[in-house]
């Protein structure tokens, strides 16, 4: 091993210079050297396209994603500034594709241009620049095309230029992003495609052209009306009220110390039972985390509507006020601000914190949403009703957990908590099994055929409660399901309206790799197994899509044939046996589980070289959630109908006994 050290002094201190400062650290620009930092990249260039059409230059912009991971965008704007710079005694282009904190848009609060602006840090276009495996810009303007290449943050062979003719005017630059600056620069259509939606949606009548190499598609986004045209589509025409949409312009400061700005802002909503979604943009930049508009529609929101709740005196008395969440959770929102000065978090623009922008929309959403609740009475009353739906649902809930959680956590010892529970010994939570069985007689032959070791044996007494028609305070009064949930140890999954609270649930504490359901091969036996699926499907559905759940096959006949005994599962199985014998034997239809030899439970329903486990899956959760809510909720009507057109399917497992 080597003792030498480095000595750290004066000249360890150096400074990154040119693309270095770029290609080096990366995640400083961009946030990230990984595909979210990528995606930056890209947004940077687009941000310039979108800007100059907002100012009213080109209603279109076309966005190539290339095979060999390359990426386009052509606008028909007025094209970038790349010629001789006499106050800067530089070329624009060297300022623009080459210099950090270089661009055209640092007086946009006292001049007529971008004044409400995508990129205001002059880094953008040299960032991304810099970050290339190469770049090719080709600009258009005055009859004159110029065009630059760069490679890995250098240019090569400074600006060429060549008289054209006709009046073209816009920019088209295409370049790769380098994989020695990002761990990856597959950028996914789906990014592309919601980046772009999204555009489409905040700057109404720009239209945005995408064309994926790859798979030959291409796609259009334009929303003529903007903001409104998208709430109808994320609403779904579900909306119980109206669209409303109100728009305000205003000047201010964050400071008294701080210079004036402009901000302008466009809201639109409406309320809707089966849908939630609130989106913010600034300057045409989707903030993913809000900052200052997410604050002000929560403040505005929840004052307007708990005065609103209160002048009509529907809180019930001691009633606590309503909060955000009850309102969100019926909302549907989109919220479109701009400004000439703009604080962002950080340069991936994901928040903004202007204290002044976060005033002014508090001041003009309370006083729009007051306008709103006064002027429509009938879709007023609507909203109200069903933001108390929601609080009161939410409270429910809330209470549920509570009394859950307490049902769920008494004691130490599980064996002197539950009754007739039968442990095994193992702690090792990669082979021990749980088997649900059905009632006591299934306890005691389950319980000597299995092994001690890694099965444990949970009985259950009779038809449980369908849990699809029942309320939680219901289930919770059970004793049977609290105490199947108590030997599951993992808590209970909570479902309120579209939401679903894992707060008391905790996959890790599962006690169990495989918990099995074993019934009789009667239509007994599989109503109870039904019920029981159907209670984990309401309480636990987690332990359905992780693969834990499985249903053990038992049996239907006992063959017994000389001094050999055959089990077959079903009727295809029984005359593949019958035809393979020879001489005399017998046949039995399969006793219920209680009247099983040890033997013979551990051979066919136990052993794991010899059982047969189906284990339940839920690849289709929209399928699965409405199978479940025909046959076992309360769709009365449609489950008439699938017993109509199925019924006959299943004549054949009502004569079981």
């Amino acid at each position: 091993m080597s003792n030498t050290k480095q000595t750290y002094n004066n000249e360890s201190i150096k400074a990154l210079k040119g693309a270095d400062r770029v290609r080096l650290r990366p995640g400083v620009i961009f946030g990230s050297d990984g595909l979210d930092g990528c995606q930056h990249s890209f947004f940077e260039i687009l941000s310039n396209s979108i800007d100059e059409a907002r100012e009213g230059y080109g209603d279109v912009i076309e966005v190539t994603r290339f095979k060999d991971r390359s990426i386009m965008v052509k606008d028909y704007g007025r094209g970038t500034p790349v010629e001789f710079n006499e106050k800067e005694g530089r070329y624009n282009w060297e300022l623009i594709y080459c210099e950090l904190y270089a661009g055209g848009k640092y007086d946009n609060n006292e001049g007529d241009f971008y004044q409400y602006s995508l990129g205001l840090n002059g880094l953008g276009c040299c960032a991304t620049q810099y970050s290339s495996e190469y770049m090719d810009v080709e600009v258009h303007m005055a009859n004159k095309k110029h065009n630059l290449h760069f490679e890995k943050g250098n240019n090569i062979g400074g600006l060429t230029t060549t008289q054209v003719k006709g009046n073209k005017t816009g920019t088209t630059i295409k370049w790769r992003p380098d994989l020695e600056v990002f761990t990856e620069n597959n950028i996914p259509v789906e990014y592309f495609v919601d980046t772009l939606k999204k555009q489409a949606v905040v700057n109404k009548g720009l239209k945005f052209i995408f064309f994926d190499e790859e798979s030959g598609q291409t796609m259009e986004f334009l929303y003529e009306n903007g903001l409104r045209d998208y709430v109808k589509e994320l609403s779904k025409d579900n909306a119980f009220t109206e669209i409303y949409d109100y728009s305000m312009a205003t000047k201010g400061r964050d400071r008294k110390d701080k210079p004036e700005y402009k901000v302008k802002a466009e809201v639109c909503f409406c309320f809707s039972n089966t849908d939630s979604v609130i989106e913010y943009y600034h300057n045409s930049s989707f903030l993913e985390y809000g900052g200052a508009p997410d604050k002000a529609v929560r403040s505005a929101f929840v004052n307007v509507i708990d005065n609103f709740i209160k002048q009509k005196n529907l809180y019930n008395k001691n009633e606590a006020k309503v909060t955000y969440a009850d309102i969100q959770d019926c909302l549907v929102l989109v919220l479109s601000s701009f400004s000439t000065v703009t604080s962002y978090e950080n340069q991936t623009k994901k928040a903004i914190t202007n204290s002044f922008i976060q005033k002014a929309l508090t001041d003009f959403l309370k006083q729009k949403l007051e306008i709103f609740l006064i002027e429509n009475a009938d879709d007023a009353q609507k909203v109200l009703n069903q933001v108390l739906v929601n609080k009161r649902s939410r409270e429910t809930a809330e209470n549920t957990r509570i009394n859950i959680k307490k049902k769920l956590t008494g004691g130490l010892d599980i064996n002197n908590r539950v009754k007739k529970f039968v442990d095994c010994r193992t702690k090792d939570l990669d082979r021990r099994e749980l088997y649900i069985v059905e009632g006591d007689s299934a306890l005691g032959s389950c319980k000597l055929g299995r092994d001690a070791e890694f099965q444990a044996i949970m009985p259950v007494r009779g038809k449980i409660l369908n849990c699809l028609k029942t309320n939680y305070a219901t289930i919770l009064k059970n004793d049977i399901i609290v105490d199947l949930l108590k030997v599951l140890g993992c808590g209970v999954e909570i479902q309120t309206g579209k939401s679903k609270d894992l707060q008391h649930f905790d996959m890790d504490k599962l006690r169990w790799n495989k918990v099995i359901i074993c019934t009789d091969a009667d239509v007994d036996g599989f109503h109870i197994r039904t019920m029981i699926l159907t209670m984990l499907y309401r309480l636990v559905p987690s332990l359905i899509t992780n693969g834990k759940i499985f249903i053990a096959e038992t049996p239907l006949y006992e063959i017994n044939a000389k001094k050999k005994t055959y089990f077959a599962y079903d009727e295809g199985e029984k005359n593949k046996i019958l035809s393979g014998l020879k001489g005399n034997y017998t046949i039995q239809r399969s006793k219920g589980l209680g009247e099983n030899e040890p033997d013979m439970m551990w051979e066919t329903t136990m052993n794991p070289e010899t059982r047969r486990l189906i284990r339940i899956d839920q690849d289709n959760m929209e399928l699965t959630e409405r199978m479940f809510d025909v046959l076992l909720g309360e769709n009365l009507g449609e489950r008439k109908q699938f017993i109509k057109d199925h019924g006959r399917e299943y004549l054949d497992l009502a004569d079981i006994s």
